[in-house]
């Protein structure tokens, strides 16, 4: 009695590999194409395929190679695009036997070698089919020095020879072998599509797997086929041929979207021990931590949309409730807030990853992002701080500074000069200098120096010189102590190069008002104190024990122009970083 064997399982990604143009699904530009060129015998000696991990690269090859050497079931037949699978020719090739379809992988094959030994049997003829083809996987590994050797028999090959590249990185691939081929772009397959594929496989390979359970797939497989009947594969093998939503989810190592959604709104809220409570539940169930920030980072991409532009929110493997509740958390919470919660997650997804204890690290995540959750933005401070009357205790004044040194009218315009004398104030000019009327006081020196990128030169004016003096062609100052020697004589030359006038720079002995540099740090430092009197900068500084003021800006928005614009650019800042505190 003969003992018969039964046949080895084949995984559906194989066993669902499309044959003709006409199964390749999400393509419809390529197949139009090829179809349209193989009707009209319009083909290129040369094709490169590339898009993403498993959308049909190699697939599509297999098939132009198949339809170039197609002889039809009765050995009668051309070229087609509907090869017939059962003809010699066709068997062979799909089952990567056949002596003229020969098929390399570049990753494993690099070596100019290895293509000098392909190359060399190029110019003979197919010993059994119609076509010589050489199809080429992953083309962007070869070496510069074989793509040097393909350029010429590239350019000008045999008319019995047809080359087809298939690469996932068409950046890495040199120009001259680009514009030497026909290139097709693979889109990622729709989710719309996806899911009716899937649909229809698990029908064929009578499985029971509900439509929320294929999204989960179609979701994870981000547009890849082969991905996605991989998937399927393990969830009909997972639950022994019919499956639920829990166990494809259990399966994939996700978290529930449903809870996911509750995560995100309890953060938002501020709600920090409901949150952490949420996120160790999820963690007990078996959900990946990495992978519970990962899908927060979605839901905030995913609700962002949804507030910017509803439309291009409408997401297909998203259930109807859960669609449901994004809109209203787009309709709640502010963009600012989505941004700044986007930015913190990038942040903290890295930090996970790199973490020892992953868990840990996604807690401390999400103590900081409910901590910012209810914090105001800085537009919101800005606004609150216009919005206070001038007269409010502690609040800022319009008066001068109380710090301000006396000296009555030219010591406040000083001030308002950022340190330099006030043009009335100074000596007339002398009437030689009537070629100097570009320069009437000290700003328009300070301006020219400037102008002339002479940092050096600038810096020690602002920090040594105490004018005295001036006039157009002539300078008076009381320097420093650590003045350095000769800054009279540089400062003369200097100024005579670019004027083309003789300019007099006299050093008296005192009287001298203060430099520019002590001017603007008396300054400073009294708009500090009064910001630190504010009750709004108090508050804060009290509530961020360690945190410091680190800028003033007292050139605020127009009173007459309106509300002041949010400061979409500052909403990325992280609290707990001490660089990144401010008042």
């Amino acid at each position: 009695m003969t003992e018969t064997t039964a046949p080895s399982y084949q995984v559906l990604a194989r066993k669902y590999r499309p044959q003709v143009f006409a199964d390749l699904i999400g393509q419809e530009a390529m197949v139009r194409t090829l179809t349209n060129a193989f009707a009209a015998d319009r083909l290129a000696h040369a094709f490169i395929l590339t898009g993403v991990r498993g959308v049909g690269k190699t697939t599509t090859a297999r098939i132009i190679a198949r339809g170039l050497n197609c002889i039809g079931p009765d050995g009668t037949g051309g070229m087609t695009v509907t090869p017939c699978g059962v003809c010699a020719p066709c068997r062979a090739i799909a089952e990567g036997r056949h002596v003229d379809v020969l098929e390399m992988d570049a990753a494993t094959h690099t070596q100019v070698e290895r293509m000098r030994e392909l190359l060399a049997s190029v110019p003979y003829r197919p010993t059994e089919a119609r076509m010589k083809v050489y199809i080429i996987d992953e083309v962007h590994m070869l070496s510069t020095a074989s793509f040097n050797a393909l350029l010429k028999t590239l350019e000008e090959p045999p008319e019995h020879v047809k080359f087809i590249f298939a690469t996932t990185e068409i950046r890495k691939v040199p120009v001259t072998v680009l514009s030497r081929c026909q290139r097709f772009d693979l889109r990622r397959v729709e989710p719309e599509v996806m899911l009716e594929f899937l649909a229809g496989i698990a029908a064929k390979e009578g499985a029971e797997i509900p439509a929320d359970a294929l999204a989960l797939i179609t979701r994870a497989a981000e547009g890849s086929v082969r991905d996605a009947l991989s998937l399927l594969d393990q969830a009909i093998a997972h639950g022994g041929g019919s499956t639920d939503l829990e166990a494809v989810r259990a399966m994939l190592g996700l978290a529930d979207r449903g809870r996911v959604l509750d995560l995100f709104d309890l953060v938002m809220k501020g709600d920090v021990a409901g949150a952490l409570a949420e996120l160790g539940a999820q963690y007990a169930a078996g959900a990946d931590p990495l992978a519970v920030l990962r899908d927060l980072a979605e839901v905030t991409h995913w609700v962002s949309l949804a507030k910017a532009a509803p439309r291009l929110a409408e997401d297909p493997t998203v259930a109807p409730d859960e669609r449901r509740r994004g809109a209203e958390m787009a309709e709640a919470l502010p963009m600012p807030a989505l941004a700044r919660m986007w930015q913190m997650l990038l942040k903290a997804l890295d930090e996970v990853a790199r973490a020892p204890n992953a868990m840990m690290a996604a807690e401390m995540a999400i103590i900081r992002l409910t901590h910012v959750a209810d914090l105001p933005s800085p537009g919101d401070l800005v606004r609150r701080l216009q919005d206070r009357p001038a007269n409010a205790p502690g609040g800022a004044t319009a008066g001068p500074p109380t710090g301000a040194r006396p000296g009555g009218p030219r010591a406040l315009r000083a001030v308002a000069t950022g340190g330099r004398p006030d043009p009335a104030s100074a000596p007339q000019p002398v009437a030689r200098a009537e070629a100097l009327t570009d320069y009437p006081d000290f700003d328009a020196v300070l301006a020219l120096i400037r102008d002339r990128r002479d940092l050096p030169l600038l810096m020690r004016v602002e920090r040594h010189v105490r004018l005295v003096g001036y006039a157009p062609g002539r300078i008076e100052f009381q320097p420093t102590d650590d003045a350095p020697v000769g800054l009279a004589a540089e400062l003369g030359r200097k100024l005579g190069e670019w004027t083309g006038q003789r300019w007099a720079i006299s050093i008296a002995g005192g009287g001298g008002e203060m430099t520019i540099a002590e001017n603007l740090a008396e300054t400073r430092a009294d708009l500090e104190r009064r910001a630190r009197d504010h009750p709004l900068v108090r508050s804060a500084l009290e509530a961020f024990p360690g945190a410091r003021i680190v800028d003033i800006r007292p050139e605020a928005a127009d009173e007459d122009a309106g509300e002041v614009p949010e400061p979409w650019m500052e909403d990325d800042w992280d609290p707990f970083d001490p660089d990144d505190e401010e008042d």
